[in-house]
């Protein structure tokens, strides 16, 4: 009974420690839809629907701040930098859900998010079409805790902010080099219409240098999954009208004899 008293603790503890501090979802805003999230391979996949808007929403699972770096396509949603755990992301306050929904122009406005052809993803036309295809989040606990009772936008992290940089200039190849992506891939995020998103800066002192959960998914149009496997081929429609070579058994008689 003790051994099992004991394993049972274990596994708890196991679950624990692994359970996701934030949670992230996309959701397609021209229909309103969570875009469902299909594990294959190792990889969460999500299949995107070509010039629609989305949203990556964050949710705070914990009674405490968060600090959660977005990264889309390999570049910082916040700063347009290429992405890198270490840099300004959005702090979360306890349990609070939000949506992010695009490129973070100032603190007042965002580019919103848009499924588009790879070539014309952001990371693309900026020269950085490695890491298209993918949203990720590395997600920070706070030092010194502080709960608040009331509900906030999200905000940025003062300590981990700094003006973002110009856009890295496009190289002449890369419209060819993101044509010829690994693994195919078809869709990107591109950089789409301007909309009113306020944000305000706040402080954070990381608890540690490194994040506490790293979480990706990766998304692509639903032809292109198909066809890896992640999603089953659809079988081909058959019209019963449709002409047959063999309709019946034996030669009837024409009409009249």
């Amino acid at each position: 009974m003790l051994r099992s008293l004991l394993f049972a603790a274990a596994l708890l503890a196991s679950t624990q420690a692994h359970a996701a501090l934030v949670d992230i979802d996309l959701i397609d805003r021209d229909t309103g839809r969570w875009l469902p999230e299909t594990p294959f391979r190792g990889d969460t996949w999500v299949a995107g629907a070509p010039g629609h808007r989305y949203a990556v929403r964050l949710t705070n699972t914990t009674g405490e701040r968060v600090l959660v770096v977005l990264s889309v396509d390999g570049v910082n949603a916040v700063t347009g930098q290429t992405a890198r755990p270490s840099q300004a992301g959005y702090v979360l306050e306890p349990w609070q859900s939000t949506e992010v929904a695009g490129w973070r122009k100032s603190l007042d406005d965002i580019a919103q998010f848009v499924f588009t052809d790879l070539p014309d993803s952001y990371a693309a036309r900026t020269g950085r079409p490695r890491n298209v295809g993918v949203v990720g989040i590395a997600v920070f606990r706070e030092a010194r805790p502080v709960v608040y009772e009331y509900e906030t936008p999200p905000q940025i992290a003062r300590d981990a902010a700094q003006p973002a940089p110009a856009a890295p200039r496009a190289q002449s190849s890369a419209k060819a080099a993101a044509e010829s992506s690994a693994q195919q891939q078809r869709l990107g995020t591109g950089h789409g219409a301007r909309e009113w998103s306020r944000v305000e800066r706040t402080d954070f002192v990381r608890a540690t240098r490194s994040p506490t959960q790293v979480t990706e998914l990766r998304y692509d149009d639903y032809d292109t999954l198909a066809a890896i496997g992640v999603y089953p081929r659809p079988r081909p429609h058959h019209w019963r009208d449709a002409p047959r070579a063999f309709p019946n058994g034996f030669v009837a008689d024409p009409p009249g004899g």
